[in-house]
This record gives C-alpha cells, sequence and structure tokens, in this order.
C-alpha cells in the first residue's frame, strides 16, 4: 500500500494534480473569507442579488465564449508544437481571434442590456435596474480582460506551468477583501464591481510577467491557414454550442428565482458556494492537467487514453460519493458557523443549508462531467456536447417549472442536480460508444 502510494506520488501527472488541487483550495478558502464578509455586509439583500445579476452576463460570456476558445485551441496547439509547425503565428491567430470574439460580444452586451434586463426580471422598479447597470458598466470590461487571460492560461498549462496558472485566480477575491474593509464607503453600491475589475487587471499583469518570463508567449506572423487552426475554426462552434445551452441554465435558474421573494437569488448563490468549493477543486485540478495530457496521449494512442478516463472516472465516483455523505449531514452546521452574523440571520441559515444540501447532489456527476468533457475536446468529439447540454437545459427549464411549485427555492437546486447527473449519463454512453466503434474499425 505504502510502495503504491509513494509510486502514485511521484508519478507527474498526480504531482500536478495535486498542486492545482492545493493552490486552488487555499485560494478558494480567501474566497470564502470574502463571501463571509460579503454575507456580513449585505446578508441577502437586494444590492447583492442586483450584483449577480449584473456579473452574469460577463460570465456567461467567459464561460461561454472565451473558455470554449480556449479549450479547442489547447489540444490543437499541442498538435502544432509536436509537428514542429508555426507555433508563433498559431498563438497570434489565437489572441487576434479571442480579443475580437470579446469585443464583439462586449458591445452586443452593452446594446442590449436594458432589453435582457426587462426581459429576464420584469416587474421591477426603476431603482433595481439602475444598481444593476451600475455595477455591470464596471464589470463590462472585464471581458476583454478576461479573455486575454484565458489564452494566457492556457498556454502556461501546456507548459505545465500548473502552479502559476492555478494561482492568478487569488487577485479578485483578494481585491474585494481588500475593497470591503478599507475601501467600501468610497466605493459605494459598486464596492464589488469594482473591485472584481481591479482584480481582473492585477491577474492579466501577473499572467503577463510570468508568460514572457517562461518565454510560453511567443508571438509571430498570423498563419490563419495552418491545418491545425482550420481544426479550431471547425470545432469551435460545436463548442459555443454547447457551452451556450448549459450556461443558459444559470439564466433561467435566476428567471425562476427572480419570480419568488427578494434574497432568492443570494440564497441560491450562497447555497451553491461549498457544493461549487469541492467542485471547483476537483473540476480545476483535473481539467487544468488532463486536457494537455489527454491531448498528448490522444495524438499518440487513443484506447489507452480512455482506458485511463475509465480509471479517474472511478476514483472521482467512490472519493465524492464520501464527501457527498459528509456534506449533507454537516449541511445546517456548515453556513452557521461560516455566514451566520450580522445582515445573515438564523432563518438564512435555514433556508440556504436546504439548498446546499439539494446542490452537494450534483458533486459526482459534475466533476465527472467536467473530465469528460476534457476528453472529448482533447480528440476533438465537441459536436456530441450540443446534444447532451440541449438535453440538459430543456430539463432544467421543465424541471424548475415543476419542482419551484411543490418546493419553492429548493426545487430550483435539486433540478441542477438531476440535470448535471443526466449529462454525465449521456456523457459516458457517448464516450462508450465512440471508443466502441473505434476498436471495431481498428480491427476492421
Amino acid at each position: 500500500m505504502i510502495s503504491k502510494l509513494k509510486k502514485a506520488l511521484s508519478n507527474p501527472t498526480v504531482i500536478n494534480i495535486l498542486t492545482v488541487g492545493v493552490i486552488t483550495f487555499s485560494i478558494k478558502g480567501l474566497s470564502f473569507f470574502k463571501d463571509i464578509m460579503v454575507a456580513e455586509s449585505f446578508g441577502l439583500s437586494e444590492l447583492l442579488d442586483t450584483f449577480f445579476i449584473a456579473i452574469l452576463i460577463p460570465g456567461f460570456i467567459m464561460n461561454v465564449f472565451i473558455s470554449a476558445f480556449t479549450n479547442v485551441f489547447i489540444p490543437n496547439y499541442i498538435a502544432e508544437q509536436k509537428k514542429g509547425e508555426n507555433v508563433e503565428g498559431f498563438q497570434s491567430v489565437c489572441f487576434i481571434i479571442t480579443i475580437c470574439l470579446a469585443s464583439l460580444l462586449l458591445i452586443i452586451a452593452f446594446l442590449f442590456t436594458d432589453t435582457y434586463l426587462e426581459f429576464i426580471y420584469p416587474n421591477h422598479k426603476p431603482s433595481y435596474y439602475g444598481l444593476i447597470k451600475s455595477q455591470f458598466y464596471f464589470l463590462a470590461p472585464c471581458i476583454i480582460i478576461w479573455a486575454i487571460n484565458s489564452v494566457l492560461d492556457g498556454l502556461l498549462d501546456i507548459n505545465s506551468s500548473f502552479g502559476i496558472s492555478s494561482f492568478g485566480s487569488v487577485f479578485i477575491p483578494l481585491t474585494i477583501i481588500i475593497s470591503l474593509i478599507f475601501f467600501k464607503d468610497a466605493m459605494g453600491v459598486n464596492v464589488l464591481a469594482i473591485s472584481t475589475l481591479i482584480g481582473s487587471i492585477a491577474n492579466l499583469l501577473f499572467f503577463l510577467f510570468f508568460s514572457l518570463k517562461k518565454q510560453t508567449l511567443k508571438l509571430g506572423k498570423p498563419d490563419f491557414k495552418s491545418e491545425n487552426i482550420i481544426v479550431v475554426y471547425k470545432q469551435f462552434p460545436a463548442k459555443v454550442s454547447s457551452g451556450i445551452l448549459f450556461g443558459l441554465n444559470d439564466i433561467v435558474d435566476q428567471h425562476f428565482a427572480a419570480q419568488l421573494i427578494a434574497g432568492s437569488i443570494s440564497a441560491l448563490n450562497y447555497g451553491i458556494k461549498i457544493p461549487s468549493l469541492v467542485m471547483t477543486i476537483a473540476a480545476l485540478a483535473l481539467g487544468k492537467v488532463f486536457l494537455p495530457y489527454f491531448s498528448n496521449f490522444a495524438i499518440e494512442d487513443s484506447e489507452k487514453v480512455f482506458e485511463r478516463l475509465k480509471i479517474v472516472l472511478k476514483y472521482i465516483a467512490l472519493i465524492s460519493a464520501a464527501i457527498v455523505i459528509i456534506l449533507l449531514f454537516f449541511s445546517d452546521f456548515l453556513i452557521k458557523i461560516l455566514f451566520e452574523r450580522n445582515a445573515f440571520t438564523d432563518s438564512d441559515t435555514d433556508i440556504v443549508s436546504k439548498i446546499q444540501q439539494m446542490f452537494v447532489l450534483q458533486i459526482p456527476f459534475f466533476v465527472g462531467a467536467r473530465v469528460m468533457v476534457k476528453y472529448l475536446t482533447a480528440i476533438n468529439q465537441n459536436n456530441v456536447m450540443v446534444l447532451t447540454s440541449l438535453l440538459g437545459l430543456i430539463l432544467n427549464i421543465v424541471l424548475n417549472y415543476f419542482l419551484i411549485k411543490s418546493m419553492g427555492v429548493y426545487g430550483l437546486a435539486l433540478a441542477t442536480s438531476i440535470v448535471y447527473f443526466i449529462n454525465a449519463l449521456a456523457l459516458y454512453l457517448y464516450i462508450k460508444y465512440y471508443n466502441t466503434k473505434a476498436s471495431q474499425k481498428e480491427l476492421v
């Protein structure tokens, strides 16, 4: 047993996973302290609701469009490297596409803000919409900054600089904490939005410094016609489409939550904090390492990488099941000890604790699905994710509609967990089918 443990800990892949996991855990600890301060300052308030709405569109653009491009770019950049092609030209094209895409989406977000707010969050006072737009104007520039950061992050991951790329996420929670302590009155109602912008700029400077130091940033004459960049063009629409459909789940949830009593959106966001901590640490530690890992092996031996995927999924199921049981049992205690003070009352704890129990159920399926998505991206099989994301969106709308009637805000959280279960099952069945079909072709 000890010899197996020593062998595992000497494996570079395991070391990278642990490195990212430890750094992510530390930063998430800081983020939790930030959440405690936000809860103490705002509770389940209208101001906090409007901040979550204001950051929803920039976050949606980042998670759907920009991250989609980065994920498609990584495996094909590795392929470009292995062939000894023009990686400098490839990088330049990726930066150009990313910045242009982010700029276009930023303009669209500005033009349609009023229409979007009135359609998704109807029947509110002008002051409510004013709070959202006031914070959105500070958050909107983050779209461009996050876009550049995502490519720099991907290049650092390809270079196995996982510790540096993981550390970049420390700046936003750190600036929010500093702002709440020293500049809350000066920044006023926009304190969370302004500090998010400042943290994003600090993250960009950090990534630029280490990208130059590690020489991962190598720009050259753009090559828009290279073989691997053409693959990126073809895979990107499918990746974006699946991301849009999947990302719409958050908007759907907030739409239904906005129809309930004030503070429901904030309650959902607090209820997902601890499950999100577990899922983010696992998904980042595994996803950041396994996308380059799967991409390298997919070029050399696709059957071998599938076998390794199954081993990873088995361990995810065992470990996450134990975590789910623990979090279900200690849910009320955790919310009380972390958030219950000042504006966050005992009744808030009761609501958020029950929401958290519903969200906790999704952990094994969320983490497993994230790893399977990285696998499919590594082998350029992004089309199937459009179908699974569409299925998840339709199911989420239907479940929200019915469960909100019988369970209120708790039904929204339970619906999310059910959707992740269906999504993970569909992805695994497709991967199994794809590899069976590939094996049969090789035999013929």
